[in-house]
């Protein structure tokens, strides 16, 4: 699910079109929410966010978790559309039969919000997310940066193919090339973005690569796997690890020095923005196809305000 744009932090939302809805206007009462696997804390802030603010809307929400799986994730949004949705928020699964829900919401007239992955194909009415990209650049350029530029850098993906990793990996390698010192010496997926696949992958990489000096985790998550297998590793070097996404207990860990860097996506703002922008379309107003907005770059340094205060 290749989201091919390319767009900058310094604009805080970056609209590129204007998305038609129908022109019979409503009033919005009952959302879908379908997430898809409220194990990852990321997830699971953008649905406590859009649960809070449906709550203050006097909005009904019906919220599914497909627990990282496509076909389960299918069947609820089938089953969401048979309760009278007015909206979906949806946040798809993976890339396999992504598309799927947007179809069915579409057929029913129910406007779909993603957030996060947006479905290659079958995008919804609007996609709200972080500028992974350019995010991506500039940690990267920080990482290379900070091991002077030259070393050997292993990387463990997300879920292959989903918007996210495709374009973390997009703005990684952006930043790489002004860096030929860099060498990637091993880059392995996951299924799950899980903290034990961080730590399996990571060991696995440095078993056949000792001599590495960077690791990068595509979300907070990994990063804290791969933090754990480098300390079991225990190797003479030191290794520059981080991650994505700027979870609660990854935060807390970047603070307590378990590893180097994140970037803190507005995964509160996700929510309500997604909420607004249900109510609008339902309404018959016109949001942007794009709501992309900056993830910031958080180190030791500038982590406590987020601890403090999630934005």
């Amino acid at each position: 699910m290749k989201l091919k744009h390319s767009l900058f932090a310094a604009a805080a939302i970056v609209a590129t079109a204007l998305t038609p809805v129908s022109s019979s206007a409503a009033e919005l009462q009952k959302l879908g929410l379908a997430v898809a696997n409220l194990q990852a804390n990321f997830f699971n802030q953008i649905k406590m966010s859009v649960e809070a603010y449906s709550k203050e809307k006097g909005l009904e929400l019906i919220i599914v978790d497909a627990k990282g799986d496509s076909a389960t994730q299918v069947s609820q949004v089938q089953d969401l559309l048979t309760q009278d949705i007015q909206a979906l928020i949806y946040v798809p699964a993976g890339a396999a039969a992504a598309a799927v829900p947007t179809r069915l919401a579409h057929a029913q007239g129910v406007p779909v919000i993603n957030i996060d992955r947006n479905p290659e194909g079958a995008p919804g009415d609007t996609f709200i997310a972080s500028d992974s990209v350019a995010s991506a650049k500039e940690i990267c350029n920080y990482a290379f940066e900070q091991v002077g530029g030259k070393g050997t850098m292993l990387i463990v993906h997300g879920q292959k193919g989903t918007t996210p990793e495709v374009d973390r990996t997009k703005g990684c390698m952006e930043a790489k090339e002004k860096f030929p010192d860099i060498t990637i010496a091993s880059e392995q997926y996951s299924q799950m973005w899980s903290q034990d696949e961080g730590f399996q992958i990571t060991q696995n990489m440095l078993q056949a690569h000792s001599d590495a000096t960077i690791v990068w985790g595509q979300a907070d998550a990994l990063a804290l796997g791969a933090a754990q297998a480098v300390k079991v590793a225990n190797l003479p070097q030191d290794i520059f690890v981080f991650g994505f996404d700027g979870d609660t207990a990854a935060l807390e860990a970047l603070r307590d020095g378990v590893f180097d860097a994140t970037s803190t996506q507005r995964t509160q703002y996700f929510g309500r923005l997604a909420v607004d922008s249900a109510i609008k379309l339902v309404a018959g107003e016109e949001v942007p196809k794009l709501q992309l907005l900056p993830a910031t770059l958080t180190t030791k340094d500038n982590v406590g305000p987020f601890i403090e205060n999630h934005p």
